[in-house]
């Protein structure tokens, strides 16, 4: 074959930028670590975003039953979905009845399969069944949610009570896991008492135990923090990876990248001051301080912008369901962090706007009627204000 050289046309002079007209994306405001990272804290977040985006197949451990394959499957863009996790519980006139027995791989839907299992976790065929959906929560800034002190979330307790307009509690937790946590604390396997943050429920008191909570859970990913696969209708207890599936410095580095993401710049809008007046900030705390011992030092000692008490307030709207000491109608403050970013609201997406989310929260028995009634008697004019603040977080 002969080869002829490429010869390069000079540009005419009516030739356009090819460029032109189109939006030039510099970065991910989603995906961006904390600034001025030391080395060894950026190495972590690229090694740990590697991890969260990675697709597992059977020859890593995925199966036997499971929800996704990855973590950036139910968390694109460091946000929530497109995976979604289903509840179901059996009911018994129309409250959770005391025998859960046809459900006896729990109440969790895990509708994939793969490492030899044939048969997926599916709802069996019952009118006496709730069936609910849970849209995974956004991850980016977490790490301040967990830097935020312990102190800090009792007083915001406390301070409600006292105040009694709203009535947050913590959700206290055990550490059940089989490896102690990570160094950013000190938690033991069997330790109870602990102040849950982190799951729609709060349910998980840090980040690795988050993270080793859902490869398990999730994935069916097992690790030392969680080393055996869940129970499912194969009888599997294994995969074709046999044993441990990944190393805890997965776990940990899978944490280390949700520590180290910050929280997406915020544009300057008016509106907080009336986010406080009707009564938002009762439980969605514009701040909260940080450990001044947290190890990651850009959050230690200062003031987290998380938009939550990281408190259980009753929302009126139950799954029927108990994550440790949180009731089927409780739900954890949402933190309004990378909002603006999210496509629908609430834990169950069920809102497609904002306005549609603040609406919501006035359903028989939440704790938020008051401030629903305080926003249906602003003027269209602060309405608006109000919603161009909040969609801006």
């Amino acid at each position: 074959m002969l080869l002829l050289p490429l010869l390069a046309c000079p540009p005419t002079p009516e030739a356009k930028d090819p460029l032109e007209g189109l939006t030039l994306v510099k970065e991910d405001p989603s995906d961006n670590p904390l600034p001025g990272l030391s080395e060894v804290w950026t190495e972590r977040f690229v090694a740990g975003d590697a991890h969260f985006e990675s697709l597992f197949r059977e020859s890593q451990g995925l199966g036997p039953a499971f929800i996704r394959g990855s973590c950036n499957s139910c968390h694109a863009d460091d946000a929530r979905g497109p995976g979604l996790v289903r509840k179901m519980v059996v009911l018994e006139g129309g409250e959770p009845a005391e025998d859960q027995s046809i459900l006896p791989f729990g109440h969790t839907e895990r509708p994939y399969v793969a490492g030899g299992a044939t048969q997926p976790i599916l709802p069996p065929t019952t009118e006496e069944l709730l069936i609910t959906q849970r849209q995974p929560p956004a991850v980016f800034g977490r790490g301040y949610l967990e830097a935020v002190d312990e102190a800090a979330i009792l007083e915001e307790e406390a301070a409600q009570a006292a105040a009694g307009r709203v009535s947050g509690r913590v959700n206290r937790v055990c550490w059940d896991f089989e490896q102690p946590s990570d160094k950013f604390h000190s938690f033991q396997p069997g330790d109870c008492g602990l102040i849950g943050r982190f799951g729609l429920k709060a349910r998980v008191a840090s980040l690795d135990g988050f993270a080793a909570d859902a490869y398990q859970g999730d994935m069916s990913i097992t690790s030392d923090y969680r080393p055996l696969e869940l129970p499912n209708p194969d009888g599997l207890t294994d995969d074709y990876y046999p044993g441990v599936d990944i190393d805890p410095e997965v776990v940990q580095l899978t944490a280390d990248y949700m520590r180290l993401l910050a929280i997406p710049r915020r544009a300057e809008n008016p509106g907080l001051e009336l986010f406080m007046e009707v009564g938002c900030a009762d439980c969605h705390s514009p701040s909260l301080p940080t450990r001044t011992d947290y190890p990651i030092e850009d959050l230690a000692g200062i003031e987290a912008p998380i938009f939550s008490d990281l408190l259980l307030h009753d929302m009126g709207s139950s799954d029927g369901l108990y994550d440790s000491a949180a009731a089927p109608s409780e739900w954890k403050t949402a933190p309004l962090i990378g909002l603006r970013f999210l496509k629908n609201y609430l834990h169950d997406g069920s809102a497609n706007t904002v306005e549609d989310a603040i609406i919501a929260h006035a359903l028989p028995g939440s704790e938020a009627q008051s401030a629903v009634e305080a926003f249906d008697a602003l003027s269209a004019s602060q309405r608006e204000e109000l919603l161009i603040f909040v969609n801006s977080l």
